[in-house]
Parts: C-alpha cells; structure tokens; sequence
C-alpha cells in the first residue's frame, strides 16, 4: 500500500492557499490553479506550519487512491505556481518545422497539408528553432496533456528517428534490412 497520500504538502511564503466550497485554490508568482475536491477526501490547510493535509474519509482501497492521487495534484498545485512547467519537442526529419502564429502552432511534417494547433488558454508556446518547440504552463497536466498531443501526431519511427519526440527521450533505433548481395 502507498502511504504518500498521507505525507504532508508544503508551501512556501510565495504561495497561497484556499478552500471554499469542496474547491482548493492555490495562487503563486506564476499563476493561479482551482482544483474541484472529491467528496471521499478533505483536505485541512494549517497556515502556521503552511502543509496541506489530505484525509481519505474512510480506510476503503478506493478513498485511499483518491487521497494519494489528491496528495499528489494538491503538490503538482504548488509547484506550478511558484515555478511553471516546461516540456521541449524536438522535431526530427528534413522539411519538418514548426511556425507559431498568434494562438496557432503550425507543424510541417510532410503530410499533404500543415497540421494546426490551437494553444490553449494558459499555455505559453514558444518555436526557439523551427525544430525546437518549447511548452510551459503553471499546469503540469495541460502542458504533458499539449505534449502528447503534438508527439501523437508523428511519432518518431524506429528506423531513422523521424517526427515529434521529446527532447529528452531517447529514441532506440532498429537496424535496417541488411543487403546480403548477389550469390555466388
């Protein structure tokens, strides 16, 4: 059995935390994120040590999930507000690019037509290369969720590494049909 749900979530003086109504709101120097509670938890908020407590309102295998997963977005909560997530794609494969205009990410990878995005709200999208794409956000599930996306458009193929990859996933690449020659 995990016990992390039952481990306390600090914060620092830079960030503050409220509860109204089932709702967690945590608001920092980045930015600011509302989570909706699920009644099988509570979650008590002590401002002189400033942790976050998350209790399972019963010892059922289901609301001890829930307050592991609760612990752990309450977490992600906090440290997105005090520092943004960031993701970095790599786009691999001669005339694969990508061009940001406005709210659109514009991808060229040798499809018949150029694939669009549309940036959502709380996202910041930034082409530092046209092979380089750089995505950060206060919210750690919208920028892995815009990642995915984008990476499950082209996924690199095993044989040359070409398409969307992250920069920091290494792509294990097969060995080609090897050429026997002509017989003798």
């Amino acid at each position: 059995m995990s016990r992390i749900g039952r481990k306390p979530v600090t914060y620092g003086p830079k960030v503050k935390v409220t509860q109204s109504d089932g709702c967690i709101l945590v608001e920092g120097p980045a930015g600011r994120l509302e989570m909706l509670l699920n009644p099988r938890v509570s979650v008590s908020i002590d401002e002189p040590t400033r942790t976050l407590n998350v209790l399972a309102k019963t010892e059922e295998k289901f609301d001890r999930a829930i307050q592991g997963t609760t612990r752990s977005l309450l977490w992600n909560m906090v440290q997105g507000v005090v520092e943004p997530y960031r993701q970095v794609m790599e786009i691999v494969g001669v005339g694969y690019n990508a061009q940001l205009s406005g709210k659109k990410l514009t991808l060229q990878l040798g499809f018949a037509s150029p694939v669009e995005f549309e940036i959502p709200d709380g996202l910041v999208v930034q082409v530092t290369d046209p092979t380089h794409v750089s995505i950060s956000g206060v919210d750690k599930q919208k920028v892995g969720q815009f990642a995915a996306e984008m990476r499950r458009v082209k996924p690199p193929e095993p044989y040359k590494g070409k398409g969307i990859k992250y920069a920091d996933e290494v792509i294990k690449k097969k060995p080609g049909k090897a050429f026997v020659g002509a017989a003798t």
